[in-house]
């Protein structure tokens, strides 16, 4: 076996951990939303996304290694290492063959909706569809390229598999999600999962349903309360989101205050009562729902909520179409919410017709009711565009005085959205190079400059990671032989950036690009050329060391007299 060979090995074993762990995380997460679930419920629920990454591997490989109707030397290896991973057995020869004949078998029954639906039904874990799709054409990649040649078959058979993840996947989004379609309403976590789940036949092991996998010693927490971080982690999580600082700081001064009220009513000490309602002004995608989430948890940390949980909603969750149905509907989203969070999206929309909109003041007035009536277990937050929250406050004194803590959230600035790309990046394991963040930032800063209302923020950085990684999809699918560069290594060309006019470009050959950075030992601005982004550079004012990550695009006659900084 050759070198070229073992490293296509390593990679795609590598993979199928990437893809288990995926599955895994998700299972935890989704998990969140169940804190009463016990260790039996929670261990069943992550055996059976388990048994889902199984069935997704068998079917990916399958659908690419038939494609050509051949079954090279390096494919049977790589069946050999997918059947260790599914079943902890290395097998060979005609013991091999059998095995993969019937997972060949095997796979035409399984859907690849089946395989994907947690991802698509589950609301709290869409934000892994990244992730998922990368690993997904990675497996597929490394299958397709095992033996040094690719054929149009196999082309074919990859793409395929994208259109697949597109067609089932493509509404996902980076955060709010229309709460009216929220599964999990009526269908739970476990039913999600367990929906036409996967049976993979091996005569050698036990069917993996029914034999005692071996998860990670972390894949079950020990009890529910173990499934709540800690005060000390949901305010480290909330310090790692990217830009919101007057959000941040905000949120850290009122945990303080009330963690002091704590700990006054402990000591005996009188409490000031404070409402904890709030208002999140912003723009679409400014991470509006995140923080949600991690107030929630901080809240249940200080023992003020119960569960922590959060229930999206709009007017479609609240209001109903006809006379007498508006108030039984708004009751029952707000019992759903007790003990946790209630998070209105575009809140203004309840009274969007005005005064003379009954259905929608019904259903304010028996949101102020039960804010009041609930102030112990419900914590409720309007979230939308400043100017309407504002004119919905204005239009109900009575609401307006249970809000105390109005939040705002600004839009990302490009190198935030940057930052946001390149995380995404480093979860899936990609690679930037100088040249391709570049275009990056040229991209963002245009897109911010042109921005309106309507601007996506943080869903733009995530479309535009989604669209690039399809882009060096198309790109590598008929590339050999594979190396961890061809996988791994986005480069400018890759880089999708919808709406950019194609002079903006042009500024890429310019010698004279620069981007600016704030030293962060002397705070004096630094310009850096293209080949200077992600690395690291000496502050020419102090002589610091510095991790030029992202800047600021210095404009060409910013930039006239700057200094080259080698």
């Amino acid at each position: 076996m050759n070198d070229r060979s073992v490293d296509v090995i390593d990679q795609f074993r590598e993979s199928l951990s990437d893809c288990k762990r995926l599955y895994i995380h998700a299972a935890r997460v989704a998990l969140q939303d169940q804190p009463g679930a016990d260790d039996t419920a929670r261990r069943e629920l992550i055996r059976r996304m388990v048994d889902l990454h199984q069935g997704l591997l068998v079917k990916i490989y399958t659908s690419v290694a038939r494609a050509d109707q051949k079954w090279s030397d390096v494919e049977q290896q790589l069946a050999r290492e997918l059947v260790d991973h599914l079943w902890q057995q290395r097998p060979a020869g005609k013991e091999l063959n059998d095995i993969a004949q019937r997972m060949f078998r095997d796979a035409g029954r399984l859907a690849w909706y089946s395989l994907l639906r947690p991802f698509d039904r589950i609301v709290k874990i869409r934000n892994f569809v990244p992730e998922l799709e990368t690993v997904v054409l990675r497996v597929a990649n490394l299958v397709a390229k095992a033996d040094g040649c690719v054929t149009a078959r196999e082309t074919d058979a990859i793409r395929a598999i994208q259109q697949e993840i597109q067609v089932h996947l493509c509404r996902i989004q980076l955060e709010e999600t229309p709460p009216g379609e929220a599964p999990q309403a009526t269908e739970t976590h476990a039913e999600i999962i367990h929906h036409e789940s996967p049976r993979l036949e091996s005569r050698h092991t036990p069917q993996p349903q029914q034999k005692q996998l071996r998860l990670p010693d972390d894949a079950v927490e020990k009890d529910s309360a173990s499934l709540s971080d800690s005060l000390q982690q949901a305010l480290q999580d909330l310090e790692q989101l990217v830009g919101l600082a007057g959000v941040k700081h905000e949120i850290t001064t009122l945990t303080n205050y009330l963690n002091l009220q704590q700990r006054r009513r402990e000591a005996g000490l009188p409490m000031h009562q404070l409402s904890l309602h709030m208002v999140f002004g912003g723009n679409p995608g400014t991470g509006k729902t995140t923080v949600a989430r991690i107030v929630g948890r901080i809240f249940k940390s200080l023992g003020l909520l119960r569960r922590g949980h959060l229930v999206e909603t709009d007017r479609a969750g609240m209001v109903a179409e006809y006379a007498g149905q508006t108030a039984p509907k708004t009751q029952r989203k707000i019992d759903e919410a007790l003990d946790g969070i209630l998070f209105i999206d575009e809140a203004y929309s309840l009274i969007a017709s005005g005064p003379e909109d009954a259905y929608g003041q019904e259903a304010v007035q028996a949101l102020v009711k039960r804010m009041e009536d609930d102030r112990e277990r419900l914590v409720v937050i309007i979230a939308g565009y400043p100017q309407p929250i504002g004119q919905l406050l204005r239009s109900n004194p009575g609401l307006s005085s249970r809000f105390n803590t109005q939040l705002q959230f600004d839009d990302y600035r490009p190198a935030e959205l940057a930052r946001i790309f390149q995380l995404m990046c480093e979860a899936n394991h990609y690679v930037l190079p100088c040249q391709a963040r570049a275009k990056l930032l040229l991209g963002f800063h245009w897109l911010y400059d042109a921005r309106d209302e309507h601007f996506g923020n943080g869903r733009l950085a995530r479309n535009t990671f989604e669209n690039s990684v399809r882009r060096l999809a198309n790109r590598i699918a008929a590339v050999t032989p594979v190396t961890r560069d061809l996988l791994t290594v986005l480069t400018a060309d890759d880089i999708d950036l919808a709406g950019v006019p194609a002079e903006v470009w042009e500024h890429l050959a310019d010698r004279r690009l620069r981007f600016r950075v704030p030293c962060p030992q002397c705070q004096q601005q630094v310009h850096l050329r293209t080949d200077q982004l992600g690395r690291h550079v000496g502050c020419p004012h102090c002589q610091a060391p510095l991790q030029a990550d992202w800047g600021e695009w210095v404009r060409r006659e910013q930039a006239e007299g700057s200094r080259s900084q080698g």
